[in-house]
């Protein structure tokens, strides 16, 4: 059998919640003549949600949103699945990449499913023929967002997009424990260094950040937090962890992981800082939150083998794994969020795109929450994958909740 059909299949036995919705699109075909073009990470999870939407009814093309995040058996897998048209390829130059985006594009998509928005950017900058057919669309990632809402406040963006990324089973699930155990997998998996006793700088104290504070305070570490918001930086000090500049922890720490989604989080000005043999990885979205050009051009690259790139700086090396580009996806072994958390967020996707596919002609222009049905249905469902029962409100606990008139 076929490797990406095999991952494929592991992956489905433990995705019960878009079980459930397939089982449902089958029988109802809602998404019957729909075009569905999407940017995500090529691999068996994704193959997943593709195959959910198609059993709706839709049309899917699919590239990858990282050029080293698509496991290119994934992709050929999902070539011979009907309905479905992959144009991903790991290792793919800039060029190709958004060649393969035009070419998913090509297909004129009246849905998009972005992650980190560079559908949705092309529509607006390059392809605006397509701005008319679009319904709308939805995005998965904390970049995406905020690129999103740069352009609404603007009123650049000209179609409605659902912010998965910012509803709660998103948010508590996929970016807490997603990032928090797949990051560390990965940096574990590439360099077999011990966490337990190591000082590890996090970068960002959004829900990412915090799911790898976590996990890693349980290995024993000592976790360093560098944050710009005070808010975040005092909920960090309040959880038990160092709080300080990167100007300072870049002095102390041992491995630095960045989660702001912002650039320029790492520079030139820490490096030459840093103790020897410090590891650097990225579990942002795109490769700009550790300054690689500025290694890359400045510093001797020392030794290049499986997922890290070791660089000399004076008498200290320092290791950037993945080339600085998403740590859990982009190693070679890099196998992204567990199957049980990515269940989640696809069932989102998936019955988010329903959504706009209904209801996407009668919105505005801009950035929408999912729907809380939508957000609690897929909460319930996974509670009775789990065989989980939880209380409900009593007709007097609604009546006391509803009412203003009621005293201590």
């Amino acid at each position: 059998m076929n490797t990406g059909i095999q991952k494929i299949e592991w992956a489905r036995q433990y995705m019960p919640v878009l079980g459930v919705i397939r089982k449902r699109f089958l029988k109802e075909r809602p998404l019957e003549g729909i075009r569905i073009g999407m940017a995500l990470h090529v691999e068996a999870k994704t193959a997943n949600l593709v195959a959910t939407l198609v059993s709706g009814g839709a049309q899917v093309f699919i590239t990858g949103c990282n050029p080293l995040s698509t496991q290119d058996d994934v992709s050929a897998a999902m070539n011979t699945m009907e309905g479905v048209k992959c144009y991903a390829k790991r290792g793919a130059s800039l060029e190709e990449y958004y060649a393969a985006i035009d070419r998913v594009l090509d297909a004129k998509p009246v849905i998009t499913v972005d992650d980190g928005m560079d559908l949705i950017h092309r529509i607006h900058t390059k392809r605006t023929d397509l701005i008319p057919t679009v319904i709308g669309g939805c995005e998965e990632t904390t970049t995406g967002v905020h690129r999103l809402r740069a352009m609404a406040s603007e009123n650049k963006l000209r179609f409605p997009v659902i912010a998965v990324n910012d509803t709660p089973m998103k948010r508590f699930f996929d970016n807490v424990h997603g990032t928090g155990e797949s990051a560390l997998t990965a940096i574990m998996v590439t360099t077999n260094v011990l966490m337990a006793g190591k000082c590890v700088v996090v970068a960002g104290y959004g829900f990412c950040g915090r799911g790898l504070a976590r996990k890693l305070h349980g290995l024993g570490a000592r976790v360093v937090v560098t944050e710009i918001d005070p808010r975040r930086a005092l909920e960090a000090h309040m959880d038990g962890f160092l709080v300080m500049p990167m100007d300072d922890a870049a002095r102390i720490g041992e491995i630095f992981i960045t989660t702001t989604g912002n650039t320029s989080v790492i520079t030139s000005h820490q490096f030459s800082e840093m103790r020897d043999g410090v590891i650097l990885a990225n579990a942002g979205h795109f490769n700009v939150e550790i300054d690689v050009e500025w290694l890359e051009e400045h510093a001797d690259r020392i030794e290049r083998r499986d997922g890290i790139d070791s660089y000399q700086i004076g008498k200290n090396a320092v290791h950037v794994l993945a080339e600085g580009r998403l740590v859990n996806l982009a190693i070679p072994k890099g196998m992204g969020h567990p199957v049980e958390v990515m269940d989640l967020s696809f069932a989102l996707q998936a019955l988010s795109a329903l959504y706009i596919a209904g209801h996407g002609r009668g919105l505005s222009p801009g950035v929408y929450n999912v729907p809380e049905a939508i957000d609690e249905e897929v909460a319930r469902t996974k509670l009775l994958a789990l065989g989980l029962t939880i209380d409900s409100l009593t007709p007097e606990q609604e009546h006391y909740m509803g009412s203003w008139s009621e005293g201590t």
